[in-house]
């Protein structure tokens, strides 16, 4: 396994918050992906919704990374007194991905299986049994030096 990187949830600063986050912790960000950066006929996007964070990368010395996106408003509000964050593991392969989303999504529900992205991955989503919620993902090109 590469990594384990938390994920938060917005209201639709995310990307005002990550800037603030690069201002104290310095570096660059290493991915920013729009909703709009993915749309197509099988995954139409909302104007309303286009220039809003669906990724934002800060990579926070060798080995972390700090992720987040804002929620499409369709999906109702984040609550900002609640959870609103993932864990996300970065897997080496398609099958590691596949058994630690098997292993950890057992008795839980799933909110998106895996498979291959629209940002070009393969990922998944789910809420294990004790609430927690995760995103398995392998990246073909993912950049070692992250």
């Amino acid at each position: 396994m590469r990594a384990i990187n938390p994920w938060i949830n917005f209201n639709g600063n995310a990307e005002e918050a990550f800037t603030f986050y690069r201002s104290v912790f310095g570096g660059e960000f290493a991915k920013i992906v729009r909703f709009k950066d993915i749309a197509s006929p099988e995954f139409p996007v909302a104007e309303i919704e286009a220039n809003k964070i669906m990724t934002i990368a800060l990579p926070i010395g060798k080995h972390n990374v700090l992720m987040a996106n804002d929620v499409p408003e369709v999906m109702g509000r984040v609550n900002e007194n609640e959870n609103r964050s993932k864990i996300v593991v970065s897997a080496e392969s398609r099958e590691e991905a596949d058994q630690i989303f098997n292993g950890l999504s057992a008795g839980g529900d799933i909110e998106g299986s895996m498979g291959d992205s629209p940002w070009g991955t393969y990922a998944g989503m789910f809420r294990d049994k004790y609430g927690i919620e995760w995103i398995v993902e392998f990246d073909p090109n993912y950049s070692e030096q992250i």
